[in-house]
């Protein structure tokens, strides 16, 4: 069967059209079934090299890359900032261009300013994923966020999608609120209102700045950790009231459907934005989005280095 993908990178949700996101989709869905063999290996992607390459830290975003990419039988190349020539001066772009000097054919990239990624693909000969540039996208979690409300609630049209809590600094926001918006959900966000955009800038999601506004008969509420890192200064009292106010609880779920799903991409604050009694609640998906990221970034390895030609 010939992979067919109109795009050479992934670097947002913005250019990928509804009919591109499905096949995403439908393939990470099929690739699932790898994932549950004895062996899960196929050689699919054997001979390619993909290069990650880590300039921020990353648990689930990096790990999981790298188990795609052995999956599919491709070489890895990791890398991480810390321990690197960029403590001795050297550039981003020197650093990838001696990455692809390796014989790197894919490179995904996390970094701290928004953009790296484009300027990236603009100066490599292969494709470029974004794992993630400063305020701006992580794609591929908006995409591992579709397939999990996909496999729990069959479809997106007319959905209504709650996100929580820091949206203005959160790249996770901006591109689940992109992605489901273009899948036909309605999305609504609330936080503190200095952790919030203005409405104008809100991407087409409703602003709420009263919580129980957002969360109203939501059939999917995606928690946001506070990233207070890339706040500068201090833009709420601290956490406690964070919690008080804005922190998901058994109580205020009660709120949403009956069957609405509870989401976060991590790294979880407990007791911040979700209370500790929820590790135990029965709709909460959490580490079905960590095994959907596997598949989905199965999906665009695939589609991005076998496109045109025969997958096996």
């Amino acid at each position: 069967m010939a992979v067919e993908f109109p795009h050479r990178h992934l670097l947002e949700i913005r250019p990928l059209s509804e009919e591109d996101i499905w096949t995403i989709l439908k393939t990470a869905r099929n690739l699932k079934e790898v994932l549950k063999r004895p062996i899960p290996k196929v050689p699919t992607l054997r001979g390619k090299v993909v290069a990650n390459l880590f300039f921020e830290p990353s648990t689930r975003t990096r790990l999981s890359f790298e188990r795609a990419a052995k999956t599919l039988s491709a070489e890895v190349l990791n890398f991480s900032a810390r321990g690197s020539s960029l403590e001795k001066g050297e550039n981003l772009l020197d650093t990838v261009k001696n990455v692809e000097a390796l014989g790197a054919d894919l490179f995904v990239l996390r970094h701290p300013a928004s953009g790296a990624p484009h300027f990236i693909a603009r100066h490599v000969k292969g494709g470029v994923i974004n794992a993630g540039d400063g305020f701006h996208e992580h794609p591929t979690q908006a995409l591992l966020d579709l397939l999990t409300v996909l496999e729990a609630k069959g479809g997106f049209r007319g959905l209504k999608v709650a996100i929580i809590g820091d949206i203005r600094h959160s790249r996770v926001a901006h591109s689940d609120i992109l992605a489901f918006r273009k899948m036909g959900a309605e999305v609504f966000v609330s936080g503190p209102g200095t952790l919030l955009p203005p409405e104008r800038e809100a991407l087409g999601a409703r602003v709420c700045y009263r919580l129980e506004s957002a969360l109203e008969s939501a059939e999917v509420v995606i928690a946001l950790r506070v990233q207070k890192e890339r706040h500068g200064r201090a833009l709420f009292p601290g956490f406690h009231e964070y919690a008080r106010y804005f922190g998901l609880t058994r109580k205020n779920l009660e709120l949403t459907s009956p069957t609405a799903i509870l989401m976060h991409p991590g790294p979880i604050n407990w007791g911040v934005e979700l209370a500790g009694e929820l590790m135990d609640f029965p709709r909460q998906v959490i580490l079905d989005q960590v095994e959907n990221g596997v598949a989905v970034r199965m999906a665009l390895l695939l589609l991005l280095l076998k496109s045109g030609e025969t997958a096996p």
